[in-house]
């Protein structure tokens, strides 16, 4: 089967393509943190405040585009903390709205999946009137904690693949 590596800590070490954005953007006190381990990991980290109507923070991944038509499906191989996370994608750079899926970690290496035919549309939030993921262009993946409580995150990311 053909797969398309979109990250794979074992092989790419660069951290310049990820991005940190709280909610300070809008006045919030939340707090997030990137850092690659030793084995290869990344590891995106940090708390969720709810202070000054804060409640999210978010580690993006831009790069050049990719057409994904020929893919049904992201696996995202993570190490997490229990909690529910939000798997985005964008794209275009330029769109405003993200299409996005949520799932839930364990304590555990585990594989996630995600069909991005079931991956819908979004801004700030709010679920759009529009079709879900389309296929033809990929420029943004990130992801996103955001459930609505105070509360310390860490998640381990090894890698995201379409196939």
């Amino acid at each position: 089967m053909k797969q398309l590596v979109i990250f794979d800590s074992n092989t790419n070490r660069n951290a310049d393509n990820w991005k940190i954005i709280n909610d300070a953007v809008m006045g919030g006190k939340s707090s997030g943190l990137f850092s690659l381990k030793e084995n290869g990991n990344c590891v995106f980290s940090g708390t969720v405040s709810l202070e000054n109507n804060g409640g999210f923070s978010l580690l993006r991944n831009r790069f050049a585009k990719i057409v994904p038509n020929k893919y049904s499906k992201v696996i995202i191989r993570v190490k997490g903390d229990g909690k529910r996370y939000q798997f985005r994608i964008r794209s275009k750079i330029a769109d405003d709205h993200v299409y996005i899926a949520f799932f839930e970690t364990s304590n555990e290496w585990e594989d996630i999946e995600i069909l991005l035919s079931d991956m819908y549309p979004t801004y700030r939030g709010k679920r759009l009137e529009k079709p879900n993921y389309s296929k033809e262009s990929l420029e943004e993946i990130a992801f996103l904690i955001g459930n609505k409580k105070a509360e310390g995150f860490k998640v381990e990311i090894d890698s995201i693949i379409l196939t």
